[in-house]
């Protein structure tokens, strides 16, 4: 089904437990993927918000406000097939972390990247025995690659489900430790997305806020909180 092209055809939505999970109905059609899986949430929770996404629909099918389901068809369609190479993409983001990259100057910017970004390099080092090498300007600093795989197999141990979260929560952001931050609740998604824009804030109080570029960042936060919300769902019975 093309939902882009769809309008509401359904009266009714529902959620049923099946073998493998739980379904969501329109009516009673079960919902598939793109690639026509069934398309099973883990647990009730998100079934639910998928369901509840589905009785919002008003008129035509507006993907762009479906976040757990686009979640769903992403996890189902691709991560459950590909899991080994989207964790090693969002392992290798360890690799060349945005917490490790500090600018020259001035020192009021350095110093405000220090108070944030420090903690969180030690939490990491504390939580997963890895510490990340800091360094000032944008060339490349090699870590360690014992760190590294130790980054590789925490990240390799998320389910699918977990996975697609994690992997909008280091996209996003830009960083894997802001991104294990979020996921594992050590802070939430609102304390952890300003300290993600450090820099840009720093050019906005220097120079304005750019409109174009505000409304950007704004989308970029509404989904990055969107996906701490579908870990806490996870995270329930």
């Amino acid at each position: 089904m093309n939902t882009a092209l769809q309008k509401r055809f359904w009266k009714t939505v529902s959620v049923r437990q099946e073998a493998a999970g739980y379904g969501i109905y329109l009516d009673d059609k079960q919902l598939k993927t793109p690639l026509k899986a069934s398309l099973l949430a883990p647990n009730m929770s998100v079934a639910e918000g998928i369901a509840a996404e589905w009785s919002a629909v008003e008129g035509k099918i507006d993907p762009s406000a479906m976040h757990l389901t686009r979640c769903a068809n992403a996890t189902l369609d691709n991560v459950v097939v590909e899991h080994s190479a989207v964790a090693g993409m969002l392992a290798e983001y360890g690799a060349t972390d945005l917490l490790c990259y500090r600018a020259n100057g001035p020192k009021e910017l350095v110093a405000r990247q220090a108070d944030a970004w420090d903690p969180l390099l030690d939490w990491v080092s504390q939580k997963y025995g890895v510490t990340l090498i800091v360094t000032a300007g944008i060339m490349h600093v090699a870590q360690a690659k014992v760190g590294q795989e130790k980054l590789r197999t925490v990240v390799c141990a998320y389910d699918p489900w977990r996975l697609t979260a994690l992997h909008d929560l280091v996209t996003i952001s830009g960083s894997l430790v802001l991104g294990l931050a979020v996921a594992t609740k050590h802070l939430s998604a609102e304390a952890v997305w300003p300290l993600s824009r450090i820099d840009e804030t720093w050019q906005e109080e220097q120079w304005g806020i750019d409109e174009v570029a505000s409304a950007t960042a704004e989308v970029k936060r509404s989904d990055f909180v969107k996906a701490a919300k579908l870990m806490d769902l996870l995270d329930q019975a």
